[in-house]
């Protein structure tokens, strides 16, 4: 079981207990007594309203941090759910506070050495004075933990800048590897003896393919439209590479118009399916991209797996999801069957992403 005294629950306690003596040593300078006589500070009244203050202070701050933390977190403040913390502690209070005072001011008031001339007036006051003081303790509280709310998105929003720069470049970096380049100058080499014409055609669509990469090599979201016309290119080198051992077909439909996607996703998970499988003319290697209406794309193959050299790292799929959370709470969803694996990846809304990074700023 932790300990409720650390170090840091200690402090915490000292803090608001120091905050407790000031603010009632400043409600009770306020109250009129002979010049010099301080002996009113240690009296039996004043030894009662000290220690109502505490429960009252301390009650109202456990009760305010347990309510932000446990029924809404730390990160999920807003101004309604803030009302509403407000209003849950108060209801809590009240009763406290009412219970307390009707205590000290009238049944036990004799034991308790506390004098007032107006029990009833009195009992009024101080229940109304403990409700101001402590929402003004509530309002404190929820500001503290709406600035900490603050600091940690923007914390968590440059520790997201750092890893989309840097999985950016790790993906650029990947798709114009010395390896992906010699693999296509191979094939060109290839083709310049076989078919001049094919070969031409391979350079236009080899030069596309790297004028898109480098183009993008700075934005992290695309169209997706401009992603499949860069897929193109990439298919048909693909097709002229691996020639009838990989078919790659694609079936988008028109729901998908205005979507965006991170730049390169599509071809990652290509490149994928490649990397962990067997193809062959005899058994060649089918995958089909497709989108599920305007939520998500599909990317599926047959399963053939190969022994690889190296346990997979899995990075590939990781950067993808890393992106994908940088943006949305749809997951990448990454299914295995006997018989194919497929990824299902969200299509996000240019639009709405907007809104939502203007409301986070």
């Amino acid at each position: 079981m932790k300990s409720l005294f650390t170090i840091k629950t200690l402090k915490k306690f000292f803090i608001r207990w120091m905050v407790v003596n000031v603010v009632f040593l400043s409600v009770k300078a306020t109250v009129p007594h002979e010049e010099g006589d301080f002996s009113t500070f240690f009296s039996g009244t004043a030894l009662f309203y000290y220690v109502t203050s505490f429960i009252l202070f301390m009650v109202t701050w456990e009760w305010n941090d347990y309510l932000i933390k446990k029924d809404y977190g730390i990160n999920s403040l807003s101004l309604k759910n803030s009302i509403k913390i407000y209003f849950k502690t108060m209801a809590f209070l009240m009763p406290l506070a009412i219970v307390l005072y009707y205590l000290g001011l009238f049944p036990l008031r004799e034991a308790l050495s506390v004098v007032c001339e107006d029990p009833a007036l009195e009992f009024k006051g101080s229940t109304l004075r403990a409700i101001l003081i402590c929402s003004a303790t509530i309002f404190a509280n929820l500001l503290y933990f709406s600035n900490k709310q603050r600091d940690n998105l923007k914390e968590q929003l440059e520790n997201m800048q750092k890893t989309m720069m840097a999985s950016r470049y790790a993906s650029l970096k990947n798709q114009i590897s010395p390896h992906f380049l010699f693999n296509s100058l191979n094939t060109l080499t290839s083709l310049m003896y076989e078919d001049r014409d094919l070969a031409s055609d391979f350079v236009t669509r080899l030069a596309s393919s790297y004028r898109y990469i480098l183009d993008n090599r700075s934005h992290d979201l695309v169209p997706l439209d401009k992603e499949l016309a860069f897929m193109d290119s990439f298919i048909f080198m693909m097709d002229v590479r691996h020639k009838n051992a990989v078919q790659i077909e694609v079936f988008i439909d028109g729901r998908t118009k205005g979507k965006v996607i991170p730049t390169l996703s599509l071809q990652m998970l290509v490149e994928n399916a490649l990397k962990h499988n067997l193809y062959s003319e005899e058994k060649p290697l089918h995958i089909e991209i497709k989108n599920i209406g305007e939520e998500a794309l599909v990317v599926k193959n047959n399963l053939q797996k190969r022994q690889l050299r190296e346990p997979t790292t899995g990075v590939g799929l990781e950067n993808i999801k890393e992106r994908y959370a940088f943006y949305t709470n749809k997951t990448v969803l990454v299914r295995e069957e006997e018989d194919y694996f497929e990824v299902i990846v969200p299509l996000l809304d240019a639009q709405q992403l907007e809104k939502n990074l203007k409301i986070v700023s």
